[in-house]
């Protein structure tokens, strides 16, 4: 089995290393988040000079910008404070935002979830709108998704998990909240991801997308599984190829990786996989797929060029993942693979 996973492509080739002096400054950023994480009274004092990604019951605060694109409302701490003072909260409330990153100015990056507060008040104070997740992956840069997903599933994190599964205890977070402690059993908790397979497979000519019942209308995209208790990737793949559409894979490459926030962090390992052209007829179990079908590239080319999802009342049309998603990377590579082919190249 391990033989049919080809040699994984290098993800950091030397040749596309940023110069000397951004890779240093890569490094130190790398090295103060770790320098935070494990200092509160660091952390504490970094809050206090940050920029907070504000958050309403787990949907991020996006505001429009000149250019009509949306960005994550970025307020810095003071001004969070100044807002929970107007409107009638403990200022305190700040210090359970939650570390995402730090920006090139070496400036601390938190988010902090106000579902506490007025929907509405808050978005009139920040000039903004609170967007459920799955919708501001449509209106988001590639660059602004990766840190509302980690902050959205930070903040999930904490919210559901305040008692120790050992002892039944509270536990208790550290200021950047990249860990809970349960000082009754000193048992340390650190957020954690369930890893699922996504894979998106070709008979040389087509690919086979699939659709939930529970995925908006008209929407396919790449075949996915979690994997189970000590499967290895290339294990998951073939099963859930085979369980889903009846189908036995031949061979599989490795493509990339994505964190993915839905239903709970997932950790998404992306590949491409070929069956038999002899051996296509899909035999969809329907208690896990609504449908399954194979697209020419054709279809695939055309659903591509949709830049969001279908209004209400439009006629039905197929649609694909967000752009952010690595099912659409997945869909794109598999496009741009054939076009190539078809030219010979």
């Amino acid at each position: 089995m391990a033989a049919m996973l080809k040699p994984l492509r290098i993800l950091l080739s030397p040749s596309k290393c940023p110069p000397s002096r951004s890779c240093s400054g890569y490094v130190a950023r790398m090295r103060l988040i770790n320098q935070l994480k494990e200092d509160d009274s660091l952390c504490a004092n970094a809050l206090q000079n940050s920029r907070v990604i504000l958050f309403h019951r787990l949907a991020p605060l996006l505001q429009r910008t000149e250019r009509g694109t949306f960005t994550p409302a970025t307020v810095s701490s003071s001004d969070v404070q100044l807002i929970l003072e107007r409107l009638g909260h403990d200022r305190c409330l700040l210090t359970e935002s939650v570390l995402v990153g730090c920006s090139e100015q070496n400036q601390a990056q938190f988010c902090l979830d106000v579902g506490e507060l007025d929907q509405a008040a808050v978005e009139d104070e920040c000039e903004g709108n609170f967007v459920e997740l799955r919708k501001s992956f449509f209106l988001l840069t590639a660059a602004d998704v990766p840190v509302v997903a980690k902050g959205q599933a930070l903040l999930r994190w904490h919210q559901t998990n305040r008692f120790c599964s050992a002892t039944g205890q509270p536990t208790h977070r550290n200021q950047a909240g990249s860990q809970r402690v349960c000082r009754s059993s000193g048992t340390v908790h650190y957020p954690t991801m369930s890893p699922v397979v996504i894979v998106l497979v070709s008979d040389g000519k087509r690919c086979l997308l699939g659709r939930q019942s529970s995925f908006p209308r008209g929407m396919y995209s790449a075949l996915a599984g979690f994997c189970d208790m000590g499967e290895s990737v290339e294990e998951t793949l073939c099963r859930e190829v085979a369980e889903e559409v009846g189908l036995e894979v031949d061979s599989i490459s490795y493509s990339s990786s994505q964190h993915w926030p839905f239903p709970h962090s997932s950790f998404m390992l992306g590949c491409h996989a070929s069956v038999s052209s002899a051996h296509t007829q899909l035999d969809v179990d329907h208690t896990e797929l609504e449908d399954a079908r194979w697209f020419s590239l054709d279809e695939i080319t055309s659903a591509l060029q949709m830049k969001s999802p279908p209004r209400r009342g439009d006629p039905p049309v197929v649609w694909l993942p967000p752009k952010h998603a690595i099912a659409h990377r997945l869909i794109t590579e598999w496009m741009e693979r054939q076009q190539s082919s078809e030219r010979g190249e």
